[in-house]
């Protein structure tokens, strides 16, 4: 199910300070969040990093012109709409833009309407763009998913997949979050023999109450009011296909009703409609909750757990199953390497000492999210504590003191005991070396070793 969508972010790529912060005011004003680049050399960096809905450039700029970042803004990402700003719009200019890929060209000087115009059918092609890529991996399902593991539960589990992927049995995949259920569902659709028909991923959380059954089945036009023409549901999309639900376990009682009928008769009916159209799909769930104790607790139907579990696969969190950390870290960072254009070669011994030790209340999924940042902060041949963002270096969780060795907490403790030392004293090395008890070249050799800085030192203390 598609989320609501963040607001649309807006690239400025102008070497003039004063009409950066004109463009800034502007764009906020209409809705949009700006990020401001004025070296046009460095943008393609900052593209990479800030992923904006569209790109607005001058032509002309000391470095690379707007020419120079339409070209390389369709090498890189195409379906990014690049909206060219010029004071010498003529009409062999306006060509060669458009030639070259521009979505527009806007003549100095101009009015913050005509800007707003321009941008909003800027944002409503990105947003097509976005959505028939989305639809086309949804109902091609060719997305090829590799699932990183060496450790003996997970062995398993991928034996079991193979042996199971070639039937049609509905498959019950359970697990905390973050651990890689919908990598599963996906695994497993593309190594059956409905690979080449859709894979229609359904958030049953995401989607309210009152349109549930709408979304899943579809529905004819008046069928209520606003349904202006028939539209068919997500069941009758994935025809030939796979059926992946997640969280399953929060449809509401009505749904699961519903949901069983149509497992057992193979048949949907869009609301509004007296005909039933015959489906075959595979169904997939999936679900972080204890079904047994839903099913106990009446908050969800025995008989169609019994239908949707006839396969149980149940993923371990990632803190059974250290052994496949180093081998998932590993894999994030040459994948964010490739993607943010970093020459990273390796991972210091005390990083992946500190993320061999973490529990991963998040599992793979903040794993990855943590590899991601460090890759971006990263300037160096290799990861060191300094790419790792600092919220994650003074965790207050508990199992990291359980899990982590003496060497790594060791490490976090003097830094972190040093920049609290260091801040309660305002710098002052003389009085920090008192309240620690060390002399001025221990204090100093510490803060080298960690890379704190420090202000100005009071020599008369």
């Amino acid at each position: 199910m598609k989320q609501a969508r963040d607001i649309p972010k807006v690239l400025v790529i102008e070497d003039d300070a004063q009409m950066l912060e004109n463009y800034s005011r502007m764009l906020k004003r209409f809705g949009y969040d700006c990020i401001m680049e004025p070296s046009s050399d460095n943008a393609l960096k900052t593209l990479k990093i800030s992923k904006p809905d569209i790109i607005l450039t001058d032509l002309r700029m000391p470095g690379s012109s707007g020419f120079d970042i339409i070209s390389a803004v369709k090498r890189s990402d195409p379906d990014i709409p690049v909206v060219l700003i010029t004071a010498y719009a003529d009409i062999p200019t306006a060509v060669e833009a458009i030639k070259k890929g521009a979505f527009d060209v806007i003549a100095k000087p101009f009015t913050s309407e005509q800007l707003q115009i321009v941008l909003e059918r800027a944002l409503t092609q990105k947003l097509l763009m976005d959505e028939n890529r989305r639809l086309k991996e949804q109902l091609r399902g060719t997305t090829e998913v590799e699932i990183i593991a060496k450790s003996p539960p997970m062995r398993e589990i991928l034996a079991l997949i193979e042996r199971i992927s070639h039937t049609d049995a509905n498959i019950l995949v359970t697990g905390e979050s973050g651990t890689g259920k919908e990598m599963v569902a996906r695994m497993i659709h593309q190594r059956s023999q409905r690979a080449g028909m859709p894979f229609i991923p359904v958030d049953c959380a995401a989607i309210p109450e009152n349109l549930i059954e709408s979304e899943l089945f579809g529905y004819e036009k008046g069928a209520f009011t606003g349904a202006t023409t028939s539209r068919e549901g997500l069941f009758e999309a994935a025809n030939g296909g796979t059926v992946f639900l997640d969280e399953v376990a929060e449809l509401p009682l009505l749904m699961q009703s519903k949901l069983l009928r149509l497992l057992q008769e193979r048949k949907v009916r869009r609301l509004g409609s007296n005909r039933f159209i015959s489906l075959n799909v595979r169904i997939i769930s999936a679900t972080n909750r204890d079904l047994n104790r839903s099913v106990s607790e009446g908050h969800f139907r025995e008989d169609l757990y019994y239908r949707l579990n006839v396969i149980n696969i149940h993923l371990p969190p990632l803190r059974e199953r250290r052994e496949d950390i180093p081998l998932l870290a590993l894999h994030f960072l040459k994948r964010y390497s490739v993607t943010y254009e970093k020459n990273i070669r390796g991972i210091s011994p005390e990083v992946m000492e500190l993320l061999e030790g973490y529990s991963w209340p998040g599992n793979v999924r903040e794993l990855q999210n943590i590899m991601e940042r460090a890759v971006i902060l990263c300037n160096d041949d290799y990861l060191t504590l300094h790419d790792i963002p600092s919220e994650f270096l003074t965790l207050k969780d508990d199992t990291l003191q359980i899990f982590t060795t003496y060497h790594s907490a060791k490490e976090t403790f003097e830094k972190q005991y040093l920049q609290n030392l260091i801040r309660s004293v305002s710098g002052n090395i003389s009085k920090a070396a008192r309240v620690a008890g060390l002399n001025r070249r221990t204090i100093y050799r510490l803060l080298k070793k960690h890379d704190i800085k420090v202000g100005i030192d009071d020599p008369s203390h």
